[in-house]
């Protein structure tokens, strides 16, 4: 994919020889400008495609310079509380936010990108929708020196800066609590494999499982979607095996808070029947009943630290660097089995 190289004033004063303040003189119409080099000027626009950048215009009159935000959604507390890390640098830095959303869908998220470049963002804070597994609507940006920083779900690590949450030490910490509080057969429940934070829960998984000498089953993973209906479906095929789980390590809160209405819909007991941990914040985990063991994201230090790794960028820097946010497990009601 390309992104068109904008034309500038500077371009079109090159190409006619004269100044830049004429040119800018001539496409506002001004009578100090002869007739002639006004339509001569303006011609010139049309072909080179020039537009005028209504935020460099506006930068001339002090107002805030922009950063564009592209999330798979802000319905979400993690993705809310990310937005408002971001936020709250970027105006302590002087930068104006625009938030834009995927829906999850690749296309969506290809559209923002290439709104936010035409509205000559200074730079984006990107994290990929489930669906993205092309990366070169993202590869592009390289060509045309925008900076580019990713968070939570991230690809092409060896060319951009990305801050992403320590997925496999995790995971493997929160398997290795179920073991210890007394389940035997832990299943788990993630998203689309090409996802890079899917990957790495899985492997934090599957290393506690194996240093405990514990066989892997292959039919106590799924890896589907990040979706509510998908995390039902998911917990039904576990709680339908001949040999069903004792305990679920559900990759995210969605997926989390559907295994839980099913394990209660088969009238089985958390955690005494079936334990469970999640990925989830503070908050959302003390409403639901048990309380929800869970990893817990530092999500504003994730928000803060992706924009202040593009404010860095934008003043010149140009180190690629990944930024490994630590979690905390927080163990409540619905792993302690009695």
């Amino acid at each position: 994919m390309e992104y068109q190289k904008h034309t500038s004033l500077k371009d079109l004063a090159k190409a006619l020889g004269v100044s830049i303040p004429t040119v800018s003189r001539a496409l506002k119409d001004s009578p100090e400008i002869s007739s002639e080099l006004r339509t001569k000027v303006k011609k010139l626009a049309k072909e080179m495609n020039y537009r005028p950048n209504p935020f460099a215009m506006s930068l001339r009159k002090n107002t805030p310079r922009i950063i564009g935000v592209v999330v798979p959604d802000i319905v979400t507390h993690f993705f809310a509380s990310i937005l408002n890390g971001i936020e709250n640098m970027a105006v302590a830095n002087g930068y104006f936010v625009i938030i834009t959303t995927s829906h999850e869908a690749y296309e969506y998220e290809k559209r923002n990108i290439e709104n936010l470049v035409n509205m000559r963002v200074e730079g984006i804070i990107a994290c990929l929708s489930q669906e993205t597994r092309d990366y070169s609507h993202l590869a592009a940006l390289k060509d045309i020196n925008m900076p580019l920083i990713l968070f939570d779900r991230v690809c092409l690590t060896d060319q951009f800066s990305s801050v992403v949450a320590d997925g496999v030490q995790s995971a493997q910490m929160a398997t290795q609590h179920l073991l210890d509080t007394g389940s035997k057969r832990v299943a788990f429940i993630g998203g689309a494999n090409h996802l890079d934070i899917v990957t790495k829960r899985k492997h934090g998984y599957l290393e506690a499982l194996r240093d405990n000498h514990i066989p892997i089953e292959k039919e106590l993973v799924i890896c589907r979607k990040i979706d509510y209906e998908e995390g039902k479906i998911a917990t039904e095929t576990l709680l339908s095996l001949p040999q069903p789980p004792d305990a679920i390590l559900a990759m995210n809160d969605t997926l989390a808070f559907a295994a839980i209405e099913v394990i209660k819909e088969h009238r089985l007991r958390i955690p005494e029947d079936i334990a469970i941990i999640g990925y989830t914040d503070e908050q959302h985990a003390n409403y639901v009943e048990p309380k929800l063991s869970a990893v817990s994201h530092q999500t504003y230090k994730m928000g803060e630290t992706a924009c202040q790794l593009l404010i860095d960028q934008i003043k010149g820097d140009k180190t690629v660097r990944q930024v490994i946010i630590p979690t905390n497990l927080q163990i409540r009601e619905s792993s302690r089995k009695k």
